[in-house]
């Protein structure tokens, strides 16, 4: 009996963690001196925007997605280049 109470008392506490990890999930703050750029994050990588299915920071499943942007260095956005063309400032 007490491994049973172990286990649900396990499985509750992860299941609490998992909901409290999504309900922060929202956009990375500001970063003076940076850019929104979108179509540049990694999976999993982007600060915010990441579409339909995401919660914001960190959501994002695929690479290099023009729906989700990441923080960059002030003026470098649209000259970074990436298998699916350049960053852009603007959501396309």
């Amino acid at each position: 009996m007490k491994a049973a109470t172990a286990l649900s008392a396990v499985i509750a506490g992860s299941f609490a963690l998992a909901l409290a990890s999504a309900a922060k999930a929202g956009p990375a703050p500001a970063q003076p001196g940076a850019d929104k750029c979108y179509g540049v994050a990694l999976a999993g990588k982007n600060d915010c925007a990441a579409g339909a299915g995401t919660t914001c920071a960190g959501t994002s499943a695929v690479d290099y997605d023009a729906h989700a942007w990441k923080y960059v260095k002030k003026g470098t956005c649209e000259s970074m280049t990436t298998p699916k063309g350049h960053g852009s400032l603007t959501q396309t």
